[in-house]
């Protein structure tokens, strides 16, 4: 395993919060997330949420949903993948935190209207409509980032 690879702490991030923590030997903080994604995992139900919404149940999903847990998901998923690639030496730019909070406020509002929200006829729900906000959150980000070095 390369100790430097900013891109396998940041996979092994995606992965599981905490995980990339742990690959750049700051064993408390990879702890602490990993405890905090399984007790925000549990309290919202996200796994039963993640296994109906695979299968198409996209109702039962939003009524398994504990949306007061799962509205904490999308900001300690998006900060335990910044804070491991940034430990690992990545992010020296200005301003390259940026994608990851636009990715982390958009994947948040996608789950608080996630139980409504319809695009083209289609309910979503608690699943996908959060992980399709990642694409704008992104672009929002990057765009501002750019914008931002430039000035």
């Amino acid at each position: 395993m390369n100790k430097n690879n900013k891109y396998e702490k940041l996979f092994w991030s995606i992965a599981l919060p905490g995980f990339g923590q742990l690959l750049n030997a700051k064993y408390i903080k990879g702890i602490v997330l990993i405890f905090l994604e399984f007790l925000v995992n549990v309290q919202g139900n996200f796994n039963e949420v993640i296994l109906l919404s695979f299968h198409g149940e996209i109702e039962k999903a939003i009524q398994q949903t504990d949306y007061h847990w799962l509205m904490f998901y999308p900001c300690l998923y998006f900060f335990a993948m910044w804070d491991a690639y940034k430990d690992a030496g990545g992010g020296k730019k200005p301003y390259s935190f940026l994608p990851f909070v636009f990715s982390a406020y958009f994947v948040t509002v996608g789950t608080i209207f996630s139980s409504s929200l319809k695009i083209f006829g289609v309910l979503l729900g608690p699943i996908w409509l959060p992980i399709l906000s990642v694409i704008p959150g992104l672009l929002v980000g990057f765009l501002l980032q750019r914008i931002l070095r430039k000035s």
